[in-house]
């Protein structure tokens, strides 16, 4: 069905069998890329998994059988890798699934984001997160807890199974975009956002940071919790001089995982009882 509704172009990296091979430890095996032979892993024998190809089309087939022609128009893939392509992350935007949101400084539109996780090699397991891209910076938002389905690779791991419970918990775009209109009417200018980012994030450096961001938010949206929601997603879409959150470079090929993590975090800190306490104001 997806070759149909939009175009799946996976990089050719990725498009890989999966192979084992025993260890000489009793209870672990190798992971290998069948198409380059290349070791990439070492897991433990009941670990089990679907192909990054077989897990990717079907996560995209799942999520387009719940959409018309119209919403998949212009929809866009992206894609990350890590651990000698072991990890990877699909990105779909959908930019004709939408939604306005204003303050009494600024209007902005979100569009819907599906973000699907996964490892052959025991670095993820098969998770699938729904989220949204404001249009005005770009920065990515992936929402708290409830809106991420996860299931491990072990020997019970049914790939049909985890569509089935993706289809089921597919997130209502339209009340998520009311959320995130109700907290651009929350207004902080009485709270005292500094010391609720100590609260937070539990590092005065991190939390300084994130309060230069915010105060670059408020200039743009105003004083209110979409301000502060922003500059969380500031901060988990960019890792450089342009938020002064740079990543830093170990040589390694994580840095898109390490990246991708951030907006894990800023999932908790808006799953936080401070954050929820102001969200409810």
């Amino acid at each position: 069905m997806f070759t149909e509704n939009m175009n799946f172009n996976m990089p050719d990296n990725l498009d890989f069998d999966v192979e084992f091979e025993p260890t000489k430890v009793e209870d672990k095996k190798y992971v290998i890329n069948g198409s380059t032979g290349e070791y990439i892993g070492v897991v433990g024998n009941g670990f089990t998994c679907a192909s990054h190809g077989d897990f990717f089309s079907k996560v995209v087939d799942t999520t387009v059988s719940t959409l018309s022609s119209e919403q998949l128009k212009n929809a866009n893939l992206r894609w990350r890798t890590a651990h000698k392509d072991g990890w990877a992350m699909m990105d779909m935007m959908l930019p004709n699934v939408s939604a306005k949101i204003t303050t009494d400084k600024h209007e902005t539109t979100v569009m819907k984001r599906v973000i699907a996780l996964h490892g052959v090699n025991g670095t993820c397991s098969n998770v699938t997160l729904f989220g949204s891209i404001d249009f005005f910076c770009l920065n990515g938002q992936v929402r708290g807890e409830h809106s991420k389905i996860m299931r491990k690779n072990t020997s019970n791991f049914c790939l049909d199974t985890f569509a089935d419970e993706l289809e089921k918990s597919q997130q209502d775009f339209t009340v998520q975009a009311e959320q995130m209109q109700r907290w651009a009417e929350t207004s902080l200018v009485t709270v005292d956002v500094k010391a609720l980012l100590d609260t937070i994030m539990r590092s005065d450096r991190k939390a300084d940071k994130m309060f230069a961001l915010y105060n670059q938010e408020v200039s743009q949206r105003g004083r209110n919790l979409w301000s502060l929601y922003s500059a969380f997603t500031n901060y988990a879409s960019y890792a450089d001089e342009r938020n002064g959150f740079n990543q830093r470079n170990t040589g390694s090929d994580t840095q898109d995982k390490s990246l991708f993590m951030r907006e894990i975090e800023v999932a908790k800190w808006i799953d936080t009882p401070v954050f929820k306490q102001l969200e409810a104001a």
